[in-house]
């Protein structure tokens, strides 16, 4: 297993990367429970490796909140699950192969960390702003329509596009692992 190295253009490759996921994060914004940021994450970490995912993941995180509004609390969300996200995916596309039962087995793993980004926000939201125990409940079921809306989006977007961005993110990859 060689070093992990960052070079300029994996760096300058990084960056368009991140570019990538704020502009359709901001263009899909407008619509509740839409989104692509996900399916993204999943197949670049999964074509790039768990290193790399990780540094796009909190380098978005971060920039993010230029353009969305510095909330603490999605600053917390943001930095804990696309780590944990992008780390995941990054150790499972280590030994990939690309066959129907993976993707399926892909397609799953990424709804269920969808749901899991909603309960973490109605963890760390009522936590950090003092939220009663009534508002915490009330707060959990305001946010189960989106969910159902983002686990549906994430579904038909892994099993649509993670193919296609798995291979051009891995043949990407070469170049810069020389």
């Amino acid at each position: 297993m060689g070093t992990f190295k960052t070079t300029a253009k994996e760096c300058a490759f990084m960056a368009v990367f991140v570019a990538l996921l704020i502009a359709s994060q901001f263009i899909l914004s407008a619509i509740p429970g839409i989104e692509l940021v996900t399916m993204l994450f999943i197949s670049y970490s999964c074509a790039m490796g768990s290193k790399r995912g990780m540094l796009c993941a909190t380098a978005f995180s971060l920039l993010r909140q230029f353009i969305f509004g510095a909330l603490p609390t999605v600053l917390i969300l943001y930095l804990i699950y696309y780590n944990l996200l992008t780390f995941t995916f990054g150790k499972i596309g280590k030994n990939l192969n690309i066959k129907l039962k993976n993707v399926i087995l892909i397609v799953i793993l990424a709804c269920a960390f969808t749901a899991l980004f909603t309960l973490l926000d109605d963890i760390i939201t009522p936590l950090y702003n003092g939220y009663s125990p009534k508002a915490t409940k009330l707060y959990f079921y305001a946010s189960l329509p989106v969910m159902s809306s983002q686990v549906i989006c994430t579904a038909i977007s892994s099993a649509c596009l993670f193919v296609p961005f798995f291979k051009v993110f891995k043949g990407v990859k070469k170049p810069l692992d020389y």
